[in-house]
């Protein structure tokens, strides 16, 4: 009896845990919507959402009316499940979870394709095409691994969707990404070479990699069968994102000359796709090459996109998910090792045939996973393409040239701003042209600050005011506006340097700007940022009692520090001032009451 009480008690445990690690897949819906609408610009963010909580809602019912039979009923002939209605017909013997399990990773493939296609694609082909991949390309292909088809008889291994569902999303994403071409000022009409347009929210991204990170665990870990197994399991999947990370933030400091954040964000996730496959059948050395090699794919594959395809991928889907989707596939047939938990487990189920070649099995294991991957792409390339041939020849699949500029929250949804009641940092802008290097050094002082003198004595006076008699005949003080723009940091600096020459009366403004350095080009992602508007202090004064050079000479010292961006001031002649409260206008406008 006490062993038939254990027996109950440790099937229905890891029942439990195949349901928990399905609600943390559920959970990387919100980290791949973080990613991607932190990654992309403030004015697309209500799309992106919409378009996230829509991949798993529309999916949800594709799952329902046919996916879920594809993927998971009679097998017919290996090739795709019998379509059928058992969760209507026959709800009591149905099996609930693994109809909740298997939709959640369902809803992962199609989420996917958002991240390459934003900030461009129509919502309502969005919505086409998720439902396609739901319904149909997904259940298929997935059937065949882990329904029952020809690739699970073979011996072709991919525990948790390197291949099933990481590379075919990437694949899609690949495909739609080319059809709908780069976004507007991608890349440069005369030189081809790609403009950096840097997403608006890296702190949300970064929040969705962690997210995905977590959730990750489940999508591993849910199909676990013991401890052993699941431990293993969950140091693999630590090991490969930790180890691609590293290595991408080293390649990228060398290649760049600076750590790039949101690259090594994506190695994380990388190192993730990359182990999903082999994640039960390798060991602590081969997940730690796998994620190694992930973090320098991952940045190959940005480069490759921009570079030499001209493919605009906002976030870096098809570097992530397909690349690493492949690469991971293919791990399996070089790094499977039976002194892992999972591999004696897959090898009494058929899920694989041999070692990998680095732990003596030779080619047998390589060249079943070849196969599998060979099958997978074929299917996904030819249904997918179908499927956005149709689209974009029938609602069309990408919004006009005014309505990207725009922006898809507006014209989509109705949303004047993602981020109602903010005032959110200004987006940036890039020209057309061809970006320019990077200018750094220490600059003499008499060069660091431009000073600029704009007179107005040319310039028609204003209607509105009119020397009196007893001013024609008086030597009125000159006025005088000196508008300075300098760095935020700098700014308590100037105001107290002001304060100390006499100058009390300031207007302070938050403007965005750049001088003739462009905003200080550098890279991201790879790629050079041209034209940066960068957050900037301006500060005008209007003097009569204090000599302008002294202005002048103050803010210079104030705010030098020999290095490009310490800022320029501006000298304008004032026609006249008139305090509002007393009247008084000139000179006396200019002083406190204790003056006058």
């Amino acid at each position: 009896m006490s062993n038939e009480i254990l027996d109950y008690i440790n099937s229905n445990l890891w029942g439990v845990w195949y349901l928990i690690g399905a609600a943390l897949v559920f959970w990387m819906q919100a980290g791949f919507a973080m990613v991607e609408a932190g990654f992309t610009r403030a004015k697309n963010s209500g799309n992106i959402i919409m378009k996230n909580l829509m991949d798993f809602c529309i999916g949800t019912v594709m799952f329902i009316v046919i996916g879920y039979s594809l993927l998971l009923g009679n097998d017919v002939r290996g090739v795709f499940g019998a379509p059928g209605f058992n969760i209507f017909k026959d709800y009591a013997n149905f099996d609930f979870s693994g109809f909740v399990f298997n939709l959640v990773f369902c809803a992962t493939t199609a989420t996917i394709v958002s991240g390459a296609m934003a900030e461009r694609t129509k919502f309502i082909s969005y919505c086409v095409y998720s439902a396609v991949i739901s319904a149909v390309i997904y259940p298929i292909e997935a059937h065949w691994t882990w329904g029952g088809g020809f690739l699970a008889k073979m011996g072709f291994h991919d525990f948790a969707g390197s291949n099933c569902i990481h590379m075919v999303g990437g694949i899609c994403a690949l495909i739609g990404a080319a059809m709908l071409g780069p976004r507007i000022g991608k890349f440069s009409k005369r030189t081809g070479k790609p403009h950096a347009i840097p997403g608006h929210n890296l702190t949300i991204g970064a929040l969705g990699v962690f997210i995905l990170w977590l959730g990750w665990y489940g999508f591993n870990g849910a199909a676990a069968t013991s401890l052993e197994d699941l431990g293993s399991i969950f140091l693999t999947t630590t090991i490969a994102p930790a180890v691609a990370t590293v290595v991408c933030m080293i390649f990228t400091w060398i290649k760049y000359g600076k750590p790039d954040v949101s690259m090594c964000l994506n190695a994380s996730l990388a190192g993730l796709v990359a182990i999903t496959a082999s994640c039960d059948v390798t060991d602590c050395a081969g997940s730690f090459i796998i994620g190694a090699v992930a973090g320098v794919l991952v940045v190959f594959g940005v480069w490759l996109l921009d570079y030499k395809l001209k493919i605009d991928d906002p976030v870096g889907a098809v570097a992530v998910h397909m690349m690493n989707g492949i690469w991971g596939t293919f791990a399996v047939g070089l790094f499977a090792t039976k002194s892992a938990p999972g591999f004696q487990i897959a090898l009494d189920g058929g899920a694989i045939k041999a070692e990998g070649l680095f732990y003596g099995g030779g080619f047998t294991q390589l060249g079943l996973q070849i196969v599998g991957m060979a099958a997978t792409i074929a299917w996904t390339v030819v249904t997918i393409t179908i499927t956005f041939l149709a689209i974009k020849h029938t609602l069309g699949l990408r919004v006009s040239a005014e309505e990207e500029l725009q922006g898809l929250d507006s014209v989509e949804h109705g949303l004047s701003s993602a981020y109602a009641d903010f005032m959110p940092a200004g987006n940036m802008f890039y020209s057309a042209g061809t970006s320019v290097e990077t200018l750094k050094g220490n600059v003499p002082i008499d060069k660091a600050v431009e000073v600029t003198n704009v007179s107005t004595a040319s310039a028609p006076k204003p209607a509105a005011y009119k020397k009196n008699e007893t001013e024609k005949n008086e030597e009125i003080p000159k006025l005088t506006k000196v508008s300075i723009i300098c760095k935020q940091s700098k700014f308590e600096d100037l105001k107290e340097s002001l304060n100390n020459i006499g100058v009390n009366g300031l207007t302070v403004m938050q403007v965005l700007g750049c001088g003739t350095q462009k905003g200080m080009t550098t890279k991201y992602r790879g790629a050079e940022l041209d034209v940066v508007l960068l957050p900037k202090m301006k500060v005008e004064v209007v003097v009569s009692a204090v000599p302008v050079e002294t202005v002048i000479d103050t803010a210079k010292k104030a705010l030098y520090t020999g290095n490009i961006g310490d800022g320029k001031i501006f000298v304008y002649d004032v026609e006249n001032v008139v305090k509002v409260r007393t009247g008084d206008s000139g000179f006396d406008a200019l002083q406190s009451d204790d003056e006058i």
